[in-house]
């Protein structure tokens, strides 16, 4: 493992709103609200000194509604939309990841982990022995998408702290299930910050029970009729089945997304250290400039052992 290149990818809207939410509203000296921008340049760095990234990418949500929204109009519908100060940042962190040369993906209809989830399957499909993904996040979607070959970094404390996920840290969280199981977890349970329904009546402890002893809601919909299941526990399952796949389906994270896109296209060649100080100042963030590494640390291509 010590051996493989780094695959970095950062889920940057989720990014974004954790820095926005973690950190004071910093502005800078025409009055803009810039406290996202400035976590995300803590991430940014964090991660080039700890992963030193082979590969380094970044992808983002669009506005436009995306092929859940039309499957179930309500999905995400309960989000209270997110302040101005917020979205006016965005563009500001795509200027941040153009200066330091890190491509950036997006595509209408579809999330970000979407984008992810293909990147991290597509392109890197039968390079397991050279490359290593690990996607940067602030959420828990993309642990569906953890395999031996694919890491979470997750910000568990504001945007300082990162926690590795993997394979055998699911299997503890979540008693003894994959990673590829926890969408089927999440149809019977559902997830109430993006509004999927999932089956009325069924909690955390009865769904991570149901997918335990079946695997999959497939499964347990074919042997539906086996007395192990209480008769409560059965009609609410019967009565919902619809809500169920449609949650699954909601949950699931494409790995298809149409997207032209090698290897190659993905490969981080470092940054000028002019422009990014000229950057920093021009945001304010006289304090951020210690970090511009040396021609060492911006060696890419080696790796730093997590685990």
């Amino acid at each position: 493992m010590e051996n493989k290149e780094n695959f970095v990818i950062i889920d940057s809207n989720s990014v974004i709103h954790r820095a926005f939410h973690a950190l004071p509203p910093l502005k800078n000296k025409n009055g803009e609200v810039v406290n996202a921008v400035y976590g995300f340049l803590l991430v940014l760095f964090k991660l080039l000194k700890e992963l030193k990234p082979k590969y380094f990418v970044a992808c983002f949500d669009l506005p436009e509604p995306t092929f859940r929204k039309k499957v179930f109009e309500e999905y995400k519908a309960q989000r209270k939309k997110a302040p101005d100060e917020l979205y006016n940042q965005i563009p500001m962190v795509k200027k941040v990841l153009k200066a330091f040369n890190v491509p950036i993906f997006e595509m209408a209809g579809y999330e970000g982990d979407d984008l992810i989830g293909t990147l991290t399957n597509s392109l890197t499909k039968g390079k397991e022995d050279g490359v290593k993904n690990i996607v940067v996040s602030g959420d828990l979607d993309n642990l569906q998408l953890i395999n031996e070959n694919t890491f979470v970094y997750f910000l568990n404390k504001g945007v300082k702290n990162g926690l590795i996920y993997d394979k055998k840290m699911i299997s503890e969280k979540f008693e003894g299930l994959t990673p590829e199981q926890l969408v089927d977890y999440k149809g019977l349970r559902g997830d109430v910050s993006d509004n999927i329904p999932g089956v009325k009546g069924i909690g955390e402890k009865t769904a991570l029970k149901l997918i335990k002893e079946f695997g999959s809601i497939e499964n347990m919909y074919n042997n539906i009729e086996k007395e192990e299941i209480p008769k409560g526990v059965k009609e609410k399952l019967v009565s919902e089945k619809e809500k169920a796949f449609l949650s699954r389906e909601l949950s699931e994270i494409k790995k298809d997304v149409p997207i032209e896109v090698n290897m190659k296209d993905c490969e981080w060649g470092g940054y000028d250290e002019k422009e990014i100080v000229s950057m920093l100042k021009d945001f304010g963030f006289n304090s951020l400039i210690k970090n511009i590494s040396t021609e060492e640390e911006k060696t890419v291509g080696q790796n730093l052992k997590l685990w």
